[in-house]
């Protein structure tokens, strides 16, 4: 029999981010805790974190066990892997055209009814093929990785027609065979409406109802399901129709909602169980009191937020309120354009005035549920996979949203194995 591979991280400055393995996710004032233990050591086996503890408790005899290597990681700290529960990272080319149209003071709206925005994305994607997608798809993970991300869910949405998002599916399938990374598939043939169904929005939804969800669905593409429910977009009632087709076929609700106005979407999200509302700018009482007991986690995406100069959702209203909070990046051309977690970290601060410790568990195991995979990931605790990150050495947990500008990340572990490029 074959060795296990095992990893002993010694003299851990700081080990973060633990707990019991029994938390899904923190809620209100449970979000301020953000457990560490301070001069520790982390032994992972196979790819689960098998045991960790205070150096002064470490037994000798695990340095001489068959197959561990051995790392020190003296003035450093150890993370939970960041769980990006929101991009569209499979996509062809860039934006940059309508950054500047965005500059010079255009909205999303109107950059979307001259033709670009999501529609200029759809025709990019449709004229690159599967292994292009691939391939530009895999560059961008592996960045993410190297900024500490364990966990990314993925969106279609760019094909808006059957067989465009049959082929983001498939990359998506291809690129969980080919990269470390967790990645979640979900389907969001309602991302916007095609031009040539600009005034037959019904007929678009019932070609997603009808023929998208069917073979999605006997295709085995999918974990979720998604629908852009906002003004502008797609209604309550048809986001309605669309989430009760994908439930039909085992696929759980995910929806953007609220980015753009008062839309309702919250309120679908939650009557239909959601995973996870996303976005989340206009979210005022009746919203929030919606979202009370539900299972549904509200999730924050400042990075589009801060690149369309939008209003800011009310972070601090929600967690106070007694909400939970997610924070994801929503890697995207065009509102976006960046996966990077620890960026998001510190928007959360900087934006939404969360505290650091806040910040890390809406990047970590509240990602991790709006991903469907807390019981998992985003934590540091015993039986659990062993993703995380250490990283450079930094004085305190605070520097991480602190130092916005440059990467803490040094080694990225995954599933037990450490990731180089």
């Amino acid at each position: 029999m074959p060795e296990t591979n095992k990893l002993l991280i010694i003299n851990i400055k700081s080990l973060a981010g633990i707990d019991n393995g029994e938390v899904l996710f923190k809620a209100g004032k449970e979000m301020s805790t953000f457990e560490k233990l301070e001069d520790a050591w982390l032994l992972t086996e196979g790819s689960i974190i098998r045991d960790f503890g205070q150096m002064s408790q470490l037994d000798q005899i695990l340095y001489e066990e068959p197959g561990v290597r051995i790392i020190d990681a003296r003035g450093r700290m150890v993370f939970p892997s960041f769980c990006d529960s929101h991009t569209h990272l499979v996509y062809a080319g860039s934006r940059e055209i309508e950054y500047v149209d965005k500059i010079r003071g255009l909205s999303y709206e109107e950059i979307a009814k001259r033709g670009g925005g999501i529609l200029n994305s759809a025709k990019r994607l449709h004229e690159a093929s599967e292994e292009e997608l691939t391939e530009q798809a895999l560059e961008r993970l592996n960045e993410i990785i190297s900024y500490g991300t364990g966990a990314v869910e993925i969106k279609s949405g760019y094909g808006l027609n059957t067989a465009d998002e049959l082929k983001m599916l498939r990359v998506i399938q291809r690129l969980r065979m080919l990269s470390p990374l967790t990645i979640k598939s979900t389907f969001l043939g309602a991302h916007a409406v095609p031009a040539e169904y600009k005034g037959k929005q019904g007929e678009y939804v019932d070609l997603i109802i009808n023929e998208m969800i069917p073979q999605v669905s006997a295709a085995n593409l999918a974990d979720y399901i998604d629908v852009f429910c906002d003004r502008g977009f797609f209604t309550p009632d048809e986001t309605e129709r669309i989430l009760m087709a994908g439930i039909k076929y085992g696929l759980r609700p995910k929806i953007h909602a609220n980015e753009l106005d008062y839309s309702g979407g919250i309120q679908v999200g939650v009557k239909y169980d959601a995973l996870s509302v996303d976005h989340l700018e206009y979210t005022g009482d009746e919203e929030i009191s919606a979202l009370m007991d539900s299972e549904t986690m509200p999730t924050l995406l400042p990075g589009a937020a801060f690149f369309l100069n939008m209003v800011h959702a009310p972070a601090r209203k929600m967690i106070e309120a007694g909400l939970p909070i997610a924070l994801a990046s929503d890697f995207n051309p065009g509102s976006s354009p960046s996966g990077n977690m620890q960026l998001i970290l510190s928007m959360g601060c900087i934006m939404f005035r969360m505290t650091p410790e806040e910040s890390f568990n809406a990047c970590t195991i509240n990602g991790a549920y709006a991903m469907g995979i807390s019981d998992q990931y985003g934590s540091i605790a015993r039986g659990k996979k062993a993703n995380f990150f250490i990283t450079k050495p930094i004085p305190t947990i605070e520097f991480m949203p602190y130092a916005y500008g440059s990467n803490k990340a040094e080694t990225t572990v995954l599933n037990g194995e450490i990731i180089n490029f």
